[in-house]
């Protein structure tokens, strides 16, 4: 990954350095998306060998690098390509890794009679899910979508939200358990 300035352009660290001060504004945020975009596409199709898979590293990655830069989390601006080429590894590893437990676990705890997986007769009510949902806190729904959803850990989960990590094991579970009794009419 290059720098990606031109003669009179801003170089990627300068643009980095603005977003990390303060009010740096969202046109340095704008360049630096723009720049790096296709790079981390790139690096999707290389790797996950999917163009909507890629589209969805795109936008995890340069969501995580406006957050760290905001933050003022990224050491050396002047090598954020090098952060984004992290960031798009460790994103990469953390979905391969998601997709070989959710493998594990459907081959430990799959249902026995082949009449029972048979997506026929399986069926999930969207609609009183999309509606156990709502009657969730905002906060036990936020814990739910990162957890299985962005299949954020605990640790990562309680960072981003200001808390600690057991206490987001707690949310969880009580959300979930409201969830499930909704779901299945065990609550109203």
């Amino acid at each position: 990954m290059h720098d990606g300035a031109g003669q009179g352009e801003a170089s990627e660290g300068e643009l980095a350095r603005r977003v990390a001060a303060a009010g740096g504004g969202a046109e340095a945020e704008g360049e630096l998306c723009r720049r790096l975009a296709p790079r981390v596409r790139l690096y999707g199709l290389r790797h996950l060998r999917d163009a909507a898979a890629a589209d969805d590293l795109v936008q995890e990655v340069l969501v995580l690098m406006l957050e760290r830069l905001r933050a003022g989390r990224v050491r050396e601006p002047d090598r954020l390509a090098s952060f984004v080429l992290g960031a798009c590894r460790l994103v990469v590893r953390n979905q391969r890794r998601g997709r070989r437990r959710r493998e594990d676990l459907l081959g430990r705890f799959a249902f026995a009679s082949p009449q029972e997986t048979n997506p026929d007769t399986l069926s999930l009510d969207r609609g009183r899910l999309r509606e156990c949902l709502a009657r969730l806190a905002e906060r036990e729904r936020t814990v739910l979508v990162l957890t299985f959803y962005a299949e954020q850990p605990s640790a990562e989960i309680a960072e981003r939200l200001g808390t600690s990590s057991e206490n987001v094991r707690t949310v969880r579970h009580r959300a979930f358990g409201r969830l499930r009794d909704c779901v299945t009419g065990g609550a109203s």
